[in-house]
């Protein structure tokens, strides 16, 4: 898995620096850009060269994020701690409480991410330095970001410490449901007291292998609940009467509606929001990147039920849906997470609004810029600390062995000269 992000990272990079090539390049755009006197850059970490065209333009930058593989940006770059001990790596799919083999497993996923990262910012840093017209670096320049915008919560995240220049603005998408078209909520209407299951896997898969479809289908079809299924592949052979297909859903306002038992999703971080919003209880198929530990972040708040999509089987996906809307605990603690989410004192998109306003209005926010950036790694780590407590505990211990020495060898003498008397 590694060996194919690797060569993901290089594509991806070689595609990154032609954008950013044509952007800090290109005389006449950045004199439009000048002209046009912005006041802050709004970038994704993940996507390099909105910070160094913030520092082409002169101007601070935020940065929103839902997270960086291993969160090696946030920790590298941002510097914020993240204590292997308790802190599981992204994508590791572990949880806060971990047994020594999976703490070992947290601390060799770190050093991976890292390795993987610093073999590709290699490749930036000479770029960064190229475009800088000096010496640095990408996690340099990354450093200098004002506010660093997360897209979770602690109604997802588990507990980690953090930075002041960090915010959770996760939800900051979600409002109220809307009235649903006519048409749909004749479907939803339809399916009665037993109410209806929403399902959708994004909408980058419009379609699955005949065999998985047809897996899904045949255990949709046994469900007493309408499902309504964001779908637009072959329509599957198995496809019961109670499962309607669309091309596109109006997934807030499906979730949001009080018929709504469930959600099948792939475990995008927009989507799970939705539900956490909402209080609906999930049925996690993950496809790839973040979805894995978005699945089981949510499993272990216990909202959720986990799947293989390409191991299970039609009894499987039927036992999962049918657990999560029939056994209570599941919408209790759907809804338990659901208040955590409202109970703020300011809502998530107001407080991402008012720190990229706030670094607008202040040209920064360097109050909040911790002194770690100005450290090197082995300052940051004490490790200059450590080694003079240790050349003082030995210079200390050397010169007691040898004081120690030197009265064995006086008290010697004076025994001698008593036996001979």
């Amino acid at each position: 898995m590694y060996s194919t992000l690797r060569t993901l990272s290089r594509n991806v990079t070689y595609i990154h620096k032609q954008i950013c090539n044509g952007i800090l390049k290109s005389k006449k755009l950045l004199a439009k850009l000048k002209l046009s006197k912005y006041d802050v850059v709004l970038a994704d970490p993940v996507l390099p060269c909105g910070d160094l065209l913030a520092q082409t333009l002169h101007i601070p930058f935020v940065y929103t994020l839902r997270f960086s593989p291993g969160f090696v940006f946030e920790r590298l770059c941002g510097t914020v701690p993240a204590p292997a001990s308790f802190v599981p790596a992204a994508t590791s799919e572990l949880q806060t409480q971990m047994c020594f083999l999976e703490r070992v497993q947290n601390v060799l996923l770190y050093l991976v991410h890292d390795l993987l990262q610093l073999l590709v910012w290699k490749q930036w840093n000479n770029f960064y330095s190229n475009i800088v017209g000096r010496p640095t670096t990408l996690c340099e320049i990354m450093g200098k970001a004002e506010i660093w915008l997360i897209r979770t919560y602690w109604d997802f995240e588990y507990p980690r410490p953090l930075l002041p220049n960090f915010e959770f603005v996760g939800g900051l998408h979600c409002k109220p449901a809307k009235p649903l078209p006519e048409d749909m909520e004749k479907v939803v209407q339809s399916s009665r007291e037993h109410g209806i299951v929403v399902f959708s896997l994004g909408s980058m898969v419009k379609n699955l292998t005949d065999e998985r479809s047809n897996v899904i289908a045949s255990a949709l079809s046994q469900l007493p609940q309408t499902v309504i299924w964001r779908y637009s592949g072959k329509r599957p052979a198995t496809l019961g009467k109670n499962t309607v297909l669309y091309d596109w859903i109006p997934q807030n306002d499906l979730l949001g509606h009080p018929k709504t038992k469930a959600f099948i999703t792939h475990g995008g971080t927009n989507g799970i929001y939705e539900a956490i919003y909402h209080g609906v209880p999930m049925v996690g198929i993950p496809l790839f990147a973040d979805q894995p530990d978005n699945i089981i972040h949510m499993k272990t708040k216990g909202m959720a039920v986990m799947l293989d999509i390409n191991k299970m089987e039609s009894k499987d996906l039927l036992d999962a849906v049918n657990t999560v809307i029939n056994n209570p605990s599941y919408k209790e603690n759907a809804m338990r997470i659901s208040q955590i989410h409202h109970d703020q004192p300011v809502k998530p998109l107001d407080r991402a609004v008012f720190w990229i306003e706030f670094v607008m209005r202040h040209k920064g926010a360097k109050h909040l810029r911790p002194a770690s950036h100005d450290l090197t790694w082995y300052q940051y780590h004490c490790l200059d600390v450590i080694g003079f407590l240790l050349f003082c505990f030995f210079i200390i211990l050397y010169i007691i062995i040898k004081m120690f020495s030197f009265c064995c060898r006086k008290c010697r003498p004076a025994r001698r000269k008593q036996k001979k008397h």
